[in-house]
Order: structure tokens, then sequence, then C-alpha cells
């Protein structure tokens, strides 16, 4: 018995079960049959109870009729119950109802992983903590600039950028702060360079990424502009991409990164068509950075 493995111990414990049913129904049958003939013996030969009639039928009948019936039922379930819903259909029931709640459970964990995601995201955004940020203006083929300026001219780009960054510090490279004529008013211009002896009227300069975001600790979106090569570095940190989509190719000497869908999703879009004051049909498209 200790050789047999468990399925062979099943195996032969439902045999034993089912000796055990088919000797009972036996047992049963015998018992039927004998008070069967007792009944009539005494109801027909010894005349008792010969006044129990009940629709012309004696009692010794009704008791095997009753009781014959009682016998089909037992030989029923020994034979198809117990068969067919024996210890397998309850191994197979029990199997399905602890899948279906291993589903539920299932279902109720991703449920709950999915409702703390959205609450971390929404105290990430509206928490004292930065939300870092970057804005562009990109064309289809993520030309940015050439020669070190814009290459086109929309002027609702240009307000909703002053709206976006009002306030708020503004972290650029050395190159696209000296594209401008002067630091952006009504913000905290930070420049990153390598020079250290680099100097600038109304701005804060740096020597790193990481050091321009120290310095915009306390500032609950600071905005990254550009150039590039910022733009590059700053794509695994930030939270958020402000971008307006210039529907047309350019040529350049500017990049804006790739945006893999993979991990940001978009969350707001605006489409604008061309007029007299917009050469280009263009798009604001923010992207919330995907936690995983």
């Amino acid at each position: 018995m200790n050789n047999l493995d468990q399925d062979q111990i099943e195996l032969l414990e439902n045999a034993q079960k089912r000796i055990l049913q088919k000797k009972r129904l036996y047992y049963h049958f015998v018992i039927y049959l004998f008070v069967s003939v007792f009944s009539l013996i005494c109801n027909k030969l010894l005349k008792i109870g010969t006044d129990l009639v009940f629709l012309d039928y004696s009692w010794s009948f009704w008791l095997s009729f009753i009781w014959f019936f009682i016998i089909i039922f037992h030989l029923f379930n020994v034979f198809v119950t117990n068969r067919f819903l024996g210890n397998k259909w309850l191994k197979a029931q029990k199997k399905y109802l602890i899948e279906i709640q291993q589903n539920k459970i299932q279902s109720l964990k991703e449920e709950m992983e999915k409702e703390a995601h959205v609450k971390f995201e929404s105290e990430k955004f509206n928490s004292n903590s930065s939300l870092i940020t970057i804005i562009a203006a990109a064309s289809e083929n993520n030309v940015i600039g050439k020669d070190n300026k814009l290459i086109w001219h929309l002027s609702d780009d240009l307000k909703h950028f002053k709206e976006l960054t009002k306030g708020h510090h503004v972290i650029m490279g050395r190159k696209t702060f000296e594209s401008m004529p002067k630091a952006l008013p009504n913000r905290t211009n930070v420049i990153i360079t390598r020079n250290r002896n680099y100097t600038a009227d109304n701005a804060i300069v740096v020597q790193s990424l990481d050091d321009a975001l120290k310095i915009s600790k306390k500032d609950t979106q600071p905005f990254i502009i550009g150039g590039g090569e910022i733009y590059k570095m700053a794509m695994s940190i930030a939270d958020r991409i402000e971008l307006t989509r210039v529907h047309a190719d350019f040529e350049g000497d500017t990049f804006f990164p790739e945006i893999q869908l993979s991990e940001w999703k978009e969350v707001k879009i605006d489409k604008r068509k061309k007029d007299e004051n917009h050469n280009y049909d263009f798009t604001f498209i923010r992207y919330d950075k995907i936690f995983k």
C-alpha cells in the first residue's frame, strides 16, 4: 500500500466504496423480498389485517408496492447517481468552484491594484511634490529647430506655452537660452551649461539637469523647455509631456525624442486647424507617464 501513488490509492478507495454500495443494495433487496413474502403470508394465509384495504388492495400489496419504488430509487442511486456523480464528479465540481473563486480573487486583486495605481497617480499629480513637465513643439518628423531657431510661428502655441509656464521654473540648455532675446519674464529661468564661468541676466546657471531640478524642487510643476539634448536626458525622469505636434515635415538639426507609447499615454488632445494666423494644422497633446 505504501508503494501506491495517490491516484492508485483513490482508485482503490473508490472501488471499495462501490463494493460496499452494491453490497448494501443486495442486503436491501433480500430484506425487501423477505418482508414482502412474510407480509403476504400474514395477510392472506393468517388473515391478519384483512379489513385494512385501500383502493381494493390489501395492506401487504401496498407495503410491497411502495417498498418496490424505494428499491428502484436505491438501485438508481447506486448504478447511476454514485457512478456518474461520485467522487470523480465531486472532485471536478470542487476544482471548478475553486477556479471560480480564484478568478474572483484575481479580479478583485487586479481591481484593488488598479485603484491603488490611480490613487498613486492622483496623489503624485496633486501633492506638493514636483510634476516634472517637458514642453515642446515638434513636427511630424520630430524636428524642433534649425540653426538654433524656430522653424514656424504659431501664435496660439506661444500663448499656450506662456499660460502653462507662467510663474514656474523653466529649465533649458544654454543654446536654447541664447536663442531668446532675453530671459522669459514672470518665470524663473534656469540654464544648464558645462561652462562654470557662464553668466546670464535674470537667470540661474547650473551644470546639470539634476542641479536644475534641485533648484526647482519647491515648484509644483517645473518645465523643461529644450533643447534636444536636454529633452533626451529628461525623458526618463519627466512625469508629463505637453507637446504641440505640428502636422508637417521639416528639415532641421534639432530633434525631439521619439515618444514610446508603452511608457506614455495620451490624456488630452486639442486639435487646431490652420488659418490666417497659423500656416499649419497642429495639435496640443498631453502625455502622462505610465507608472508600472
